[in-house]
């Protein structure tokens, strides 16, 4: 949002403009930021969500322009942009509404900038994926029109809500945005409206706009695909009639069944390809050893079945599942990590194998060999997924990219500032400045020669400051050194955040001197949950040997069944009142103050602890306090 605004505070200058944010309920500061940083900017709050065509409404309502623009706050405009936009419209009074080019986060073209009605045949082109097949095919690529020249402006049939350029006198006529459309679909209704309604829409590369995420973002959720296709069997109903209306809406409602199937699985194994493909490495070590300890060790004609059927696959949760909660799935990768996992794994496994009888005790060496293995085969994976994240085999940590910083001296060394307390710090090649600069020993050169600087310097992230480059030079270089070889970010002036985004499907990141709160992230609370469930199964398996610590017995057992149905977590806050600002937690077993063997008591603390846990949160720690008290 604050890019956003940025940027279209310099778009607008010259022009007679307002500029209306409606918040949809958000409960990140944003209207806060806005009427701090942008005093000028009309505010319209919502006390809920009322979904992307009302609040959109709310606005135009209120708005007295002789053209309306919906914008989206993900995205970044050139300065000339809403000029030359005005200028077409001005001399194409057959304009009712006009989208631009738009490119993701890494300079790549966007193609939804240009699109068709989804018509039964279009859309059956575009579920069976013949559109990605035959892009520019006039029969086959219509979804996107991929055979009309990305650098032409054209008539088109719909634009994209990211950025819709309308003409005030052509929504008297055809009507606002449907407010039957939650959320997508919106659109495409309104496009095809204003064709209906005797108007045009025009596809305008003449200007281009960054579009970091938008309603992309989440394609690869089932609960997108719902929502998404849902909205086009609303457009047909609406639209179509008929055989052509019912032919569309089975076709859509069979496809949502699919794509949501498939986006289940695809995040599933997108999540967790690397566990499967330890656990299956493993498991096919484990045979080999399990035959050549049979013909070479024990000297017998074949283990028991019970070996390949009880033992192994208890050896691979263990070992996957602690190197799990040793944080060994998370990049940055690191050896200390997965050796951690293999030996606690491997305490486990042999405390579990003791209390088997006799006869199902196998060999204790072929359980440290099989760590020893498995050991290898997490080596091994690691250094193959850092090849396919990074081209490389190494355990170089997640922030060592290679980064330039291009903009004029002061600005730059801010945004260093920036980067530089964030961890882990990326590798800093060095500055790329807007004048020439001989006195900066870190200066690599001007910006005209920036593509010769980051090819011989091999450059992985270029971020660029928006107070020294214009969004016009930021995008033409982002085009011009191509969206494969380099990540980019834009510092915007004056503020803490450094944003960018290196997909249309990747949920973007930024730098920050802002505080972040690890528990706010969705997929670290996962973690501690899947935890807390993990830690609980593997203390009720071990229960018989609770007769070492028969202190409090029920009340251990009864924590693990709290635990494990999630009436309880391991480890949470003490309890306070300033708790309700941070990131909420079940009741805990056990709380933050429990770590030292002091009792706290002083609210000050209470609350420092607190904040602590939720900003630095880690297994690591849940398995400190747990160890301190459970066995008290």
């Amino acid at each position: 949002m604050e890019q956003c605004l940025q940027a279209v505070k310099n778009a607008t200058k010259g022009l007679d403009a307002e500029v209306w944010v409606v918040d949809n309920n958000s409960v990140d500061g944003s209207i806060e930021m806005v009427s701090q940083k942008f005093s000028w900017v009309r505010c319209i709050v919502n006390s809920e969500n009322l979904g992307f065509s009302k609040a959109n409404n709310q606005a135009i309502l209120e708005s007295k322009g002789e053209y309306i623009l919906l914008l989206n706050p993900d995205t970044v405009v050139e300065e000339d942009c809403f000029i030359k936009c005005i200028d077409f419209m001005d001399k194409h009074a057959e304009a009712g509404a006009l989208g631009v080019r738009m490119v993701d986060g890494r300079g790549k073209f966007l193609p939804e900038s240009k699109r068709g009605l989804p018509t039964p045949e279009v859309a059956l082109f575009k579920m069976f994926g013949l559109n990605k097949i035959w892009p520019k095919s006039k029969k086959f690529g219509r979804y996107h029109l991929g055979y009309l020249p990305e650098m032409q402006t054209n008539e088109v049939e719909v634009l994209a809500g990211a950025f819709m350029f309308l003409r005030q006198s052509a929504l008297e006529k055809v009507g606002l945005l449907d407010e039957t459309f939650f959320m997508y679909g919106e659109d495409i209704d309104l496009s095809y409206r204003i064709i209906k309604g005797g108007f045009k829409n025009y596809y305008f590369p003449e200007t281009s706009i960054i579009h970091y995420k938008g309603e992309s973002t989440k394609k690869g959720s089932a609960n997108y695909v719902k929502i998404f296709y849902q909205a086009m069997v609303i457009f047909a109903r609406k639209h179509y009639s008929g055989s052509k209306s019912g032919l569309l809406i089975l076709l859509i409602n069979t496809f949502i069944y699919l794509r949501a199937s498939g986006a289940l699985l695809y995040r599933f194994f997108n999540r967790n390809w690397l566990p499967l493909l330890d656990s299956t490495l493993v498991l096919i070590g484990l045979y080999g050893l399990k035959l050549y300890w049979e013909e070479h060790i024990k000297f017998i004609k074949h283990y028991p079945p019970e070996l390949m059927t009880i033992h192994v696959p208890y050896y691979i949760v263990f070992w996957v599942g602690f190197t799990y909660f040793s944080l060994g799935y998370k990049r940055p990768y690191t050896l200390k990590r997965i050796a951690r996992g293999i030996f606690v794994g491997t305490i486990a496994i042999l405390a579990v194998y003791g209390l088997f009888p006799e006869n199902l005790r196998f060999s204790r060496g072929l359980i440290i060999l099989g760590a020893v293995w498995a050991m290898g085969v997490m080596v091994f994976t690691r250094l193959l997924a850092n090849f396919s994240w990074k081209g490389k085999f190494s355990f170089d940590t997640v922030g060592s990219n290679k980064l330039i910083i291009v903009g004029e001296s002061n600005e730059a060394k801010r945004v260093y500032n920036i980067i530089s307390n964030y961890s882990p710090a990326p590798n800093f090649i060095g500055y790329v400045f807007t004048t020439k600069n001989e006195t900066e020993s870190l200066c690599l050169g001007t910006i005209d020669k920036l593509e010769e600087i980051a090819t011989v310097f091999k450059a992985e992230e270029i971020v660029f400051c928006s107070k020294d480059v214009s969004a016009k030079s930021i995008l033409e270089w982002m085009v011009k050194l191509g969206s494969k070889k380099f990540h980019y970010k834009i510092a915007p002036e004056s503020s803490s955040f450094i944003i960018g985004s290196n997909s249309k499907n990747s949920q973007g990141e930024f730098f920050t001197e802002a505080i972040i709160l690890n528990l706010v992230n969705a997929s670290v609370r996962r973690k501690k949950r899947a935890f807390d469930i993990g830690f609980s199964l593997f203390l009720l398996v071990l229960s018989p040997l609770s007769i070492l610590f028969p202190k409090h017995i029920s009340k251990k057992f009864k924590s693990c069944i709290q635990v494990l149905i999630g009436k309880n977590t391991w480890v949470a806050y003490a309890p306070s009142e300033e708790n309700k600002v941070l990131p909420a937690l079940r009741t805990g077993i056990f709380t933050t103050t429990q770590l030292s063997k002091t009792k706290i008591e002083d609210q000050e603390m209470i609350n420092t602890l607190n904040y602590r846990y939720a900003r630095y949160y880690s297994i690591e720690l849940d398995l400190e306090i747990i160890w301190v008290n459970f066995f008290k």
